[in-house]
């Protein structure tokens, strides 16, 4: 099965049938929403609306465990995540779009991690993207004609206030491509959970650090959102339509030697909790 996450009028890409919902039960508590399941371009798929239906959590509100954790159990074994993003470089043009590679965690406080409570975990990260799915989403970007730049450092910040001009030239100076405030919690839990993991970001445009955008409105951002959630869709549906011929990689067995806890110090209610996510890892 093939996971997206995004806003919910992702649901409404044409050749979407089959059309379900399920309502997921996590140890982590309740996911944003209930998983909307389907077929697409010949594919299991199941949709996740990051943010609820209506759009009624902040970044910060979300609970990442939880909607990696539902997408795990239900057997989604891959990730294309969309998301809205700021452009940190000229030549990232508002309706743009980046299939990033890198992140940069600037966020603050949130649990994005399934390990803790008496178990003890650490799983590689140096390069956070499945490159298999990436390029699929690429591919799919490709085909659908969109203008699209394969690579690059997305910079995650907490929200849910934009940055201030000096934030923003600051985060420029680092080196960043792009600016927002979700994904690489999703990237993070994904690969503890072994899931190959892709982000196609969305860019509605210039932050703040450009002299002629340097008053970035939410106006703004719908705007330019609402012409860029049309070819995404189109983006999504083609690289759904791909995605059969990606081969096996090395992200499912990314937690296979990541416990360090000893076996007989784990606690029974942590094996329950996070059996779906390590399976035998405990062993």
């Amino acid at each position: 099965m093939i996971g997206i996450i995004g806003g919910s009028g992702l649901y409404d890409i044409e050749g979407f049938t089959g059309r379900g919902e399920k309502v997921v039960e996590t140890p982590f508590g309740e996911p944003s929403a209930p998983l909307v399941t389907g077929w697409l371009s010949g594919q299991d798929v199941a949709f996740l609306a990051r943010h609820g239906r209506g759009h009624r959590l902040l970044p910060s509100e979300i609970n990442y465990r939880a909607n990696i954790h539902a997408l795990k159990s239900l057997g989604v074994r891959r990730i294309f995540s969309v998301s809205a993003v700021g452009s940190m470089k000229e030549k990232l043009v508002p309706g743009h779009m980046v299939v990033a590679d890198q992140f940069f965690d600037h966020t603050k406080g949130r649990i994005s991690t399934f390990f803790g409570n008496g178990v003890v975990g650490h799983v590689a990260l140096a390069h956070p993207i499945c490159d298999a799915t990436a390029k699929t989403l690429g591919d799919g970007a490709d085909d659908a004609g969109a203008t699209v730049h394969r690579g690059g450092t997305y910079i995650c910040i907490e929200g849910p206030q934009f940055s201030t001009k000096a934030e923003s030239t600051i985060y420029r100076s680092w080196g960043v491509d792009v600016i927002g405030m979700t994904n690489v919690t999703e990237a993070k839990l994904a690969r503890e959970a072994g899931i190959c993991y892709a982000t196609l970001a969305m860019v509605t445009d210039y932050d703040c650090w450009h002299e002629e955008h340097d008053a970035v409105t939410t106006e703004m951002v719908i705007q330019v959102l609402l012409k860029n959630v049309e070819m995404s869709k189109e983006i999504v549906r083609r690289a759904v339509a791909r995605a059969g011929e990606i081969g096996p990689c090395e992200c499912a067995s990314a937690s296979a030697n990541a416990v360090i806890t000893a076996r007989d110090h784990i606690p029974a209610d942590a094996r329950a909790r996070l059996g779906a996510i390590l399976g035998g890892a405990l062993d």
